[in-house]
């Protein structure tokens, strides 16, 4: 995400060179991070399946699967890059179309390899890191067919002094956020394994979905913060402020279509990645939860998108930690505690998490929104002034 903001605000700031070294000390620097996480991921498997509280049954297999998807990080950490490529330059599409076409690889690659071919987690592992891969080869040729705005090469990739800097400024809180809220999403799923092997597996299938139905809300706040990087670096605030107004609306009705989708027919959505019957229904009631989170996705997913494009990536981190363990974490552990066990009801910890983020992030948006249009006013009366005396 600091790729996206930088390489928005560059362009806004019409320094295209500028630009182009961005992302060559966003490649250097997160093929450092692909190598660290490869190493490490790889070697410790058994280590972090037991961590997660993965079941004695399924203890091996987890373990497999951890080793087989971090051996492959290297193209996730690839499609990040070229995917903050392609937002920083304003186009959300060809990322939505890309991350689109690797979950349908994904979902074939599971009814290959874990259907046809009986391989079970091994498979689902495959099929992940399948799927990776060919979202970033997409993106590569689609790169290499229409070229980039500004100038880039080989040489530029390397950790130049100051964007470096400040990509990592940037950039270091939301990651930081996102690894303390992935964190928080592991404790969850070790809640899931302490209730048994089909409370687990439906978790499990049930986040498959949940990932793919995020993409929505995850694409228009990625859209946002490009738009707004742009416009906040060109001094438009008040279109980066129409721009969000307008991204909460649409996500809003896309939210409603997942939310029927997700609550009224997560069977047979769920009937994709399982067979068993307990697992469908199990998978079903937690996805109901994630359904009502589509309501408020629409709108947090746009704010967090709207403060990264400004370059407010503190206080994203600060509501994406409050949410994470003050609420949606202790939430899920009282309801696995709730006799009878509910899936529904510890998936309810989601959207709980996500109103509480809301509040914080629509108060911060408050206080900014009239510093930037005070901005926006001093920026303007140069020109009323100059117009004036030409008059």
């Amino acid at each position: 995400m600091g790729i996206t903001i930088l390489i928005g605000q560059k362009l806004g700031q019409g320094k295209k060179k500028d630009a182009g070294d961005v992302v060559g000390s966003g490649i250097s620097i997160f093929a450092v991070i692909a190598i660290i996480l490869t190493i490490v991921f790889v070697t410790f498997a058994p280590g972090v399946a037991s961590f997660m509280n993965a079941p004695k049954e399924a203890f091996d297999s987890t373990s497999t699967y951890i080793r087989i998807c971090c051996a492959g990080s290297i193209f996730i950490v690839a499609y990040n890059v070229i995917g903050g490529i392609f937002r920083g330059l304003g186009d959300a599409k060809t990322p939505l179309m890309t991350v689109f076409i690797a979950c349908v690889a994904n979902i074939l690659g599971d009814l290959v390899f874990v259907g046809y071919f009986n391989m079970a987690s091994t498979g689902a592992a495959f099929a992940t890191v399948l799927a990776q891969a060919v979202s970033v080869i997409l993106s590569l040729v689609i790169i290499a067919k229409r070229g980039l705005p500004f100038e880039f090469s080989l040489k530029s990739i390397k950790f130049h002094k100051g964007l470096t800097s400040q990509i990592i400024k940037f950039g270091a809180p939301i990651a930081l956020q996102e690894l303390l809220v992935q964190i928080s999403f592991l404790v969850i799923v070790m809640i899931g394994n302490a209730m048994g092997v089909v409370p687990s597996a439906g978790m499990g299938v049930a986040q498959k979905l949940a990932a793919f139905i995020m993409l929505v809300p995850s694409s228009f706040s990625q859209g946002v913060s490009a738009f707004v990087a742009q416009n906040y670096g060109a001094g438009k605030y008040d279109r980066a402020k129409k721009a969000l107004l307008c991204a909460i609306g649409t996500s809003l009705c896309c939210g409603v279509c997942m939310f029927f989708l997700a609550f009224f027919k997560g069977d047979m959505l769920a009937s994709i990645f399982s067979t068993d019957h307990e697992v469908i229904l199990a998978a079903w009631a937690y996805l109901k939860s994630y359904a009502i989170d589509c309501f408020f996705t629409a709108f947090l997913f746009c704010m967090i998108g709207f403060l990264n494009g400004c370059g407010k990536t503190t206080i994203v981190m600060i509501q994406g930690i409050v949410g994470a363990f003050f609420v949606r974490i202790p939430v899920a552990y009282v309801m696995s505690k709730i006799e009878p066990v509910s899936l529904f009801r510890v998936g309810l910890a989601t959207p709980s998490s996500t109103i509480v983020q809301i509040v914080i992030c629509g108060v911060y948006l408050f206080f900014l929104s009239r510093t930037l249009f005070k901005k926006e006013e001093t920026n303007d009366a140069p020109n009323h002034e100059l117009c004036d005396a030409e008059a």
